[in-house]
């Protein structure tokens, strides 16, 4: 009874890939469907960001630091190491957002760390909520949307420092020079290279999360499947088990890593901003 009940590979896959959204996307770009699940677990991550940098500062004593107040003025030495050398100017802002970006995306992140049918199983059983999708950077609209941000202060940035007419101008100018026949070329360049940085910078960190997401279920399946077996065969249970920490371990690292890698690009494209062509 329980082998006919069962999902199959592709059906339980697919499950686990679906949002709880407010509908079904018609359109490659839909702003009219909202993913419910990537916007509460995002919030709830970035309240856990803030509480927990906002405990150690509290907490932050002239003495001997504890544990955690060691390990979190680590983080914050590696930040304010980095936004120094990438960014010459105020950094008064730059190196806080830095250590919140990294931060909040490790967080997020790591939710790919916690069993993959742990959040779905505990919605379906309490709220009766029938697909949940917990990763918040394995969805390319939340990514992107963080990308997006990143623009939004790139353009700030670039007028703060050059001023509206220079940060204007430098459009329009930069790189080809300042004959008006080269002014269509500069701006669609320059809007080109605007798009490819905030596209690149959403899509490196959902590519990484996604395959990371799809491995971890792919993992699940050989205990699910062994589960059901009618045999009794303990090779996909081991086989489980061993993978299954195997990609841990070193999906730690990708956790890590990724989150350093956007908050690192995010150093850069800012320089950037304050620096001219």
């Amino acid at each position: 009874m329980a082998t006919s009940q069962a999902p199959t590979a592709t059906e339980y896959i697919v499950h686990h890939l679906t949002h709880l959204s407010t509908g079904k996307q018609g359109f490659i770009v839909d702003l009219s469907v909202v993913n419910i699940d990537t916007l509460f677990f995002s919030i709830c991550c970035l309240a856990l960001t803030l509480f927990l940098l906002h405990r150690a500062a509290r907490r932050a004593t002239a003495g001997v630091p504890g544990r955690f107040q060691a390990f979190v003025e680590m983080i914050v030495e590696m930040v304010e190491e980095q936004s120094k050398s990438i960014v010459h100017g105020d950094r008064t802002f730059i190196a806080p957002l830095a250590l919140t970006v990294f931060v909040w995306i490790f967080v997020m992140n790591a939710i790919d760390l916690i069993p993959v049918d742990l959040f779905p199983w505990i919605a379906h059983t309490i709220f009766g909520i029938e697909y949940l999708r917990p990763l918040p950077t394995a969805d390319v609209n939340g990514t992107i949307g963080m990308s997006l941000g990143v623009l939004v202060l790139m353009i700030y940035y670039g007028i703060k420092i050059k001023g509206v007419g220079g940060w204007v101008h430098e459009l329009f100018t930069a790189p080809f020079g300042a004959n008006p026949i080269l002014w269509p070329f500069n701006f669609l360049l320059n809007l080109i290279e605007y798009l490819a940085k905030m596209v690149s910078l959403g899509m490196r960190l959902f590519g990484n999360m996604y395959a990371g997401e799809l491995l971890f279920f792919l993992i699940a399946l050989l205990g699910g499947t062994w589960a059901f077996r009618a045999d009794g065969s303990l090779l996909l249970a081991a086989g489980h088990i061993l993978a299954g920490t195997a990609w841990l371990l070193f999906h730690i690292l990708i956790v890590t890593l990724q989150a350093f890698i956007f908050m690192m690009l995010t150093l850069v494209y800012i320089g950037q901003a304050h620096e001219g062509h």
